[in-house]
């Protein structure tokens, strides 16, 4: 059963109610002095902290890095060749150079 959320006209206070959808309606006439507040839904995907991420969703991941080289998804989740990582390192170590002689 849910919890809607209700504001007290009289006295301002948002107060929350356990209740099912079917007596809701009832609840609402009985109560005119409470005005339900609208609320998002909260969603849980998942629980505990060792949540793994499906194989559907690390291909799309893997295509999107694939796509933006040099980005955070692409270091993450990105196709990793050798030589393209050495070339990224060598990159990278000139770069550096380069803005310490400066």
């Amino acid at each position: 059963m849910p919890t809607y959320e209700f504001l007290n006209n009289e006295t301002g206070e948002v107060e929350d109610h356990f209740m099912s959808y079917t007596k809701l309606d009832e609840f609402k006439e009985n109560n005119p002095h409470l005005k339900q507040q609208i609320t998002a839904m909260n969603i849980i995907g998942g629980t505990g902290d060792r949540v793994k991420t499906d194989a559907g969703m690390k291909e799309v991941l893997s295509k999107i890095g694939d796509a933006h080289p040099g980005s955070p998804v692409h270091e993450r989740h990105g196709t990793k060749d050798i030589k393209r990582e050495k070339s990224v390192n060598i990159i990278k170590k000139h770069i550096d150079k380069q803005s310490k002689t400066k």
